[in-house]
């Protein structure tokens, strides 16, 4: 594998054999399920889904689902963003857990969806293995009589298959050695280069395709040829300007070398590649992959004529992992419009690259979380982010300027700022005053642990709005300061409702009325003469009162005797509560 170091030099690194060949480690949906505790996933089919985006009946069954369509050429191609599939898919990722996409984009009619749907054979194959206790030296490709067409869809032939952009909807969760697995979302784009394709389109395809992935797989047929390079080069150079304005823009500091790459990983897959040797050997394939790495640094090499060096420079400067790898002809028989995907009729070398392929894309050690900015997303993250660059191109497939990207980017992340400041606010303040919480706290102190959780929920704020203009940040933070005070002023009602002296006076106050009378025809008793008609009469008023109201009491306390111990209970905590009160006076005094 290669990546670029600080001078933009592609540097070579060794390429892992052996334990990288090893298959990846699926973990099945009821492990899953089995890892998370808060959180419900929907493992597919006959399972419940409680979450309000999750996916209907139709979607509930594992197929790839349409999350961005693209319209004609009346409305210049615009693109219209699925948003419900999208959270229909992102809902089945737990919450915390890094996010990979693995993207492959290209020319129409070369393979993506034929490679995709072998990918999903791959991981599903591995996951059966794991689960099963049978030891299976077999291959997993041999076990396989047809490729179908239960992936995503593919046909043989010349006519374009794929429109917009698809994403299968179950993600598949790989251990990668971290606290979680990685949940691996592969994703297929509509092919490029085709009669009915603008350059607009085309380059609005690829760069939404490499804006959206970790892992970007460039498709290219027989070679890496020049205007393959071109293509790519167009749309990093527009991106890494905008990401190096925004940083800049918002630091108001640093050297674009200390700027970060846009972009993680661009592997170009060379299909049909015409120079193996036609032994399957493991040896054999080693040697194939190096040469395909030495071929890389052939085509990507510096050139004499300047345009074609800054193309090269401009690729270099937007990907921080640039690869490449090369597949066979599976046959002439694949190529054929009848081809169904019989296994047995793809050349066995096809089949055994393919192994390898799959292996290394899904390897640990190739798998990278979808990161903007340094920052690793969370899959709502990664939805606003989606969102954002999608309704770049809603009024047309139009090449974003560097501003329009921009401008994109730094309000998803904005959003998610507030987000991630607004949800920290909350996981404390249910601490102290949320629904579940029973005990009372009394204002003061309610205010003061609100300003310290505001405080460091604004830290959060600040710590992720770093990318974008100033103005955009701080009408963030203003939205973020009303979510919270408005959040407050619920924390302020629960609180209030769970106040021992809250509601006493129905009971209070009876009680008062009912002491008031009987002291009173005491007093008169004791001073009036017992002749005087007046003094009767008033005697007996203020019996008739204190025994209305002793019977009312009695009454409300036999149907309701359950609240009349809460009132008893917040009674005492009341007393312990301005106890505490004077106290603490005291102490200050």
């Amino acid at each position: 594998m290669s990546d670029t170091d600080d001078s933009g030099v592609l540097v070579e690194h060794e390429t892992k054999t052996g334990d990288q060949s090893a298959p990846a480690v699926v973990v099945s949906d009821d492990e899953v399920e089995a890892l998370t505790v808060d959180e419900k996933i929907d493992s597919g089919p006959g399972k419940e889904e409680d979450d309000d985006a999750a996916a209907t009946d139709d979607e509930a069954k594992p197929q790839a689902l349409q999350i961005v369509s693209i319209g004609s050429e009346k409305d210049a191609y615009a693109f219209k963003f699925e948003e419900e599939k999208l959270q229909a898919i992102l809902s089945r990722v737990p919450v915390g857990w890094d996010v990979s996409i693995v993207s492959v984009v290209g020319a129409f009619r070369t393979g993506k969806s034929f490679l995709l749907s072998w990918f999903l054979r791959y991981l599903y194959q591995v996951q059966a293995d794991q689960k099963s206790d049978a030891t299976n030296t077999e291959p997993w490709y041999e076990r396989i009589e047809s490729l179908g067409n239960e992936g995503f869809e593919w046909k043989a032939g010349s006519d374009r298959n794929t429109t917009g952009i698809w994403m299968w909807s179950h993600p598949h969760f790989i251990e990668t050695g971290k606290e979680h697995p990685t949940a691996v979302l592969l994703v297929d784009t509509q092919g490029m280069f085709d009669h009915e394709t603008t350059m607009s389109l085309t380059a609005s395809i690829f760069g939404f395709s490499t804006l959206l992935s970790s892992y970007q797989i460039y498709n290219v047929d027989k070679r890496i040829q020049e205007d393959n390079l071109q293509q790519l080069a167009l749309f990093s150079e527009y991106a890494r300007t905008a990401v190096n304005d925004g940083i800049e823009e918002s630091k108001k500091e640093g050297d674009d070398n200390d700027l970060p790459k846009p972009f993680q990983k661009i592997e170009f897959l060379v299909r049909d590649w015409q120079h193996f040797e036609d032994e399957e050997d493991d040896e054999d394939c080693e040697a194939m992959e190096k040469s395909m790495e030495k071929y890389l640094q052939t085509a990507i090499a510096d050139r004499d004529a300047k345009d074609l060096q800054d193309t090269r420079q401009q690729i270099l400067s937007c990907f921080a992992n640039v690869t490449c790898y090369g597949l066979c002809h599976p046959g002439l028989a694949v190529t054929k419009k009848k081809f169904s995907g019989d296994v047995e009729s793809i050349q066995p070398l096809f089949m055994h690259l393919l192994d390898r392929y799959c292996k290394r894309v899904f390897s640990p050690d190739n798998l990278e979380a979808k990161v903007i900015h340094g920052r690793t997303l969370s899959a709502a993250e990664l939805g606003s982010y989606i969102q954002a660059y999608a309704d770049m191109f809603a009024s047309g497939a139009k090449f974003p300027t560097a501003a329009t990207l921009l401008e994109a980017t730094a309000s998803a992340n904005n959003t998610n700022a507030v987000h991630l400041a607004v949800t920290a606010y909350k996981e404390e303040m249910d601490r102290i005053a949320g629904p579940r919480c029973s005990n009372y706290v009394r204002p003061e102190e309610l205010q003061e642990e609100h300003g310290m959780i505001r405080s460091k929920a604004l830290t959060v704020f600040e710590s992720v709005a770093t990318f974008g203009s100033r103005n955009s940040i701080d009408q963030a933070k203003g939205k973020f300061l009303d979510q919270v005070e408005d959040n407050f002023q619920v924390y302020e009602s629960l609180n209030t409702g769970r106040n021992p002296l809250a509601g006493m006076e129905t009971y209070l106050i009876p009680l008062a009325i009912a002491a008031v009378s009987a002291i009173l025809r005491w007093f008169t008793d004791l001073t009036c003469s017992s002749h005087s008609a007046t003094c009767r009469a008033s005697s007996e008023v203020l019996h008739h009162i204190y025994m209305v109201v002793f019977f009312f009491l009695l009454i409300v306390g036999a149907t309701k005797a359950q609240q009349i111990k809460q009132i008893l209970t917040r009674f005492r905590t009341a007393l312990e509560v301005m106890s505490d009160g004077s106290s603490k006076n005291t102490k200050n005094d």
